[in-house]
């Protein structure tokens, strides 16, 4: 019964265990389906089922019929044409991370947006190439380009090479590397198996990309300064390149590089002008267009690429390539690099869909995401295209000019498709320094997670630790295997946060039945010979033992080492006993015979099998008070506890291991006298243990009771208190007498007023 008084609350109640509670309400028996049972459900087919799984499949029949072109249409056209424009470019840029002609990547701008347009869910982000993407795929390029081929690769950097065979030999890597990760995106989409990104933790992402904005930095330098850079992609690739760069530095391209700083400059600061007055600008400054155009026409209006030796785009293919077959040899080869674009261009593209999907109040599904990436990957790796996610930077600008629906990206799409057309062989004047820059301006939102370090800090010591080993492990070892290890790393200090959790003990708080951590508050009260201890993390093989050396420090003493010294005890009181030399007085157990001297040698070399075991004194006439003095001297530490209640209420489960260490553990409690409950399990966790028999004779199923109070007020009224006495935590705090309630509650002696617990 539960009566509100204003701002308080009293309950009354009877003392509930788990048994007790279990025999008063009895639980409904429920039907735990099996996994043929969910197999049914899969298999069965109806008429909805199937609406349901081709409009899941194809989203554009849910919102397309429910378009609305008056209100919308202007608003996607503007944002269609800005966002191509930037895809445009940004394919150009990107292409340079995947070292292969700049061409391609209007393919890789192109192809995925189409399929996305059909198959995706969310209406605002920009499927498309994206850095960290485009420098993974790389990355993979530049391993597996024969060594024959590595004078044109690094000659590639310049316009003096024009070597096709090199270039279409890492178009083909990069394309089937794009069709081999799309195939595993599609896979897992099919298998529903999108529930894998829930390990890459938002620390670890910020990390990684950052680390990848680092990679990118300085891969474009070479570009921006024009030297001939081997690469690398082994360990400590960057240190390598670093090292190359600063080697030739003195055979720099003055004109690349003061046209690469201009770009870059200008760049930085009109984006800074658009993010700081975004609320009054009717659309962004497209300053990458504007950037272009000029860059394109002063060089080639002043002939910078004879002039100056400058690097340019070069010839731009009209039209489309011939769809092509994958690599089978590079499919072996990269199934491990293919695994990592995946997800990690999974990850990046749900990510930005999330937050639009919250901003505007509509649902993405991530398995139909994993199912539209997937297909976009193969496609656009079939013509020719590499591996391709949403760039941040796209996708803001599609949804900050207006961008309603998918109709703004496939609007974008025919902007490319112009260009590769049509138009594209006016940027072939166009230098590569440019591309770079333009590149690099897009990556500052990247760099500047580095200033939310201390603030993640703040907030918690292990994700800002997650953010710099990932960041530390991608630059040290590389894209793919650090991510691998940074994911390693990352399920490394779930175990430390489970090993060693922060477990406390717990005190009254003001005379109700509120339990808290007995360090944290004054007015703290602690029953008589009462412990109660909290551990607030699963308990499994890993931290059992810590878990056993917290509970000792909080008790105070070692059960088991109590337990073997009562053990010898006893046997030396059976000795005297036998020889009839012992006395029970009031004062307790005497020797008559004070000369008698017992050989601590012999006892110690006796054989300590038994010592463990339960403490027997059925043969003896008398009984045992161990807190009491005993005869000659025997020395059995002394103990004042007689209660200890484990809060179990987070303990999720118990493995196999900790189960058996957690009952050994309760046995040498019980064996001393000392009775153990435990509060706050769930009914599931308690039916486990019957099903692994962890009770027996002594540790028994009647330990189990709801909450702390309860088994607190059960062992008041067992110990047969008239007054509990309940210590204060601090010093000079004066004693409270308290009588049980017949409903269960604790109430002052003095004023007899039923305890109130206040919100």
């Amino acid at each position: 019964m539960i009566e509100p008084i204003g701002n308080q609350y009293i309950v009354a109640r009877p003392v509930y265990s788990a048994n007790a509670f279990g025999e008063e309400h009895k639980k409904k028996q429920r039907h735990h389906k099996t996994f043929l049972d969910h197999l049914k459900v899969c298999c069965s087919c109806s008429t909805q089922k199937a609406k349901r799984i081709a409009l899941s499949l194809f989203p554009i029949a849910s919102w397309l019929p429910a378009y609305r072109i008056k209100e919308w249409l202007l608003s996607d056209i503007v944002s269609g044409i800005s966002t191509g424009l930037v895809a445009v470019l940004q394919g150009l840029a990107f292409a340079l991370l995947v070292t292969i002609p700049p061409s391609y990547g209007l393919y890789a701008a192109f192809f995925p947006v189409i399929i996305y347009f059909f198959l995706g869910t969310s209406k605002h982000i920009s499927v498309g190439p994206f850095p960290v993407l485009s420098m993974m795929v790389g990355a993979v390029v530049v391993r597996l380009t024969p060594s024959e081929s590595t004078a044109a690769l690094e000659l590639s950097n310049s316009s003096m090479s024009n070597d096709s065979s090199a270039d279409e030999y890492k178009v083909m890597v990069a394309a089937t590397v794009t069709i081999l990760s799309g195939i595993i995106q599609l896979l897992m989409g099919v298998l529903q198996i999108g529930f894998v990104v829930i390990y890459l933790s938002e620390s670890l992402i910020s990390g990684f990309t950052t680390a990848a904005a680092v990679h990118v930095l300085v891969s474009q330098l070479k570009f921006m300064l024009q030297l001939n850079v081997p690469a690398h992609t082994d360990p400590f690739s960057i240190f390598k390149v670093l090292n190359s760069i600063f080697t030739q530095i003195e055979k720099t391209n003055i004109a690349d590089l003061v046209t690469s700083l201009i770009i870059l400059l200008i760049v930085f600061v009109v984006k800074e002008i658009n993010q700081r007055y975004k609320a009054k600008l009717p659309v962004p400054i497209p300053i990458e267009l504007i950037m272009t155009v000029i860059a394109t026409g002063v060089s080639y209006g002043f002939d910078f690429k004879n002039r100056f030796e400058v690097a340019v785009v070069g010839e731009m293919k009209r039209g489309f390539q011939s769809p092509s077959a994958p690599n089978m040899q590079i499919f072996q080869e990269t199934i491990g690099d293919s695994f990592g674009i995946a997800i990690v261009g999974f990850v990046v593209a749900f990510s930005v869909a999330s937050i639009y999907s919250l901003k505007y109040d509509y649902p993405i599904d991530g398995n139909q995401e994993l199912i539209a990436l997937g297909l976009s990957n193969i496609f656009s790796g079939s013509f020719k295209g590499f591996a391709a996610s949403t760039a941040l930077s796209r996708s803001g600008v599609q949804e900050s000019t207006g961008g309603k629906t998918q109709i703004a990206g496939l609007l974008s799409a025919i902007i490319v498709l112009i260009v590769i057309v049509s138009i594209g062989f006016l940027l072939e004047p166009l230098q590569k320094s440019v591309l770079a820059a333009l590149a690099l301006g897009n990556l500052k939102g990247m760099l500047m997670q580095f200033t939310e370090i201390p603030r993640l800090w703040q907030k918690d010591k292990y994700d800002c630790l997650i953010w710099i080993m990932t960041f530390i492990f991608a630059i040290v070892l590389g894209l793919g295997l650090g991510l691998a290890a940074s994911v390693a790393f990352q399920l490394l200090t779930i175990v430390f946060r489970t090993q060693f959790p922060k477990c406390s003990t717990l005190a009254n708080v003001g005379r109700s039945n509120v339990y808290k951590n007995k360090k944290d508050y004054s007015d703290m009260y602690e029953p008589e010979g009462v412990k109660i201890f909290r551990c607030p993390s699963p308990i499994y093989f890993a931290n059992i033992h810590f878990f056993k050396q917290k509970l000792i420090d909080a008790v105070g003493f070692n059960p088991l080492r109590i337990l073997r010294k009562r053990n010898k005890a006893l046997k030396k009181i059976r000795k005297l006993q036998k020889k009839g030399l012992l006395q029970v007085t009031p004062k307790g157990i005497i020797c008559t015979n004070d000369g008698f001297k017992d050989s601590d040698e012999e006892l110690d070399n006796n054989q300590i099998e038994g010592l463990d075991q339960p403490i027997n004194t059925t043969d003896l006439p008398f009984e045992i008070d161990w807190n009491a003095d005993l005869p000659l001297n025997t020395m059995v530490p002394k103990i004042s506890l007689h209660s200890l209640i484990l809060d179990f209420s987070a303990v999720s489960f118990l493995d196999i291991s900790s189960m058996r260490g957690l009952k050994t553990l309760l046995q040498e409690f019980i064996r001393i006298n000392v009775d153990v409950y435990i509060v706050g399990s769930d009914d599931d966790f308690i039916e486990k243990l019957v099903q692994c028999e962890f009770f027996d004779d002594e540790v028994k199923d009647s330990i189990f009771f709801l909450t702390i109070h309860d088994a607190v007020l059960h062992i008041l009224m067992k110990k047969d208190y008239s007054a509990s006495k309940f210590n204060s935590s601090q010093e000079k705090q004066p004693k409270f007498d308290f009588t049980i309630n017949t409903n269960g509650g604790l109430r002052n002696r003095e004023c007899q007023v039923p305890v109130e617990t206040k919100f």
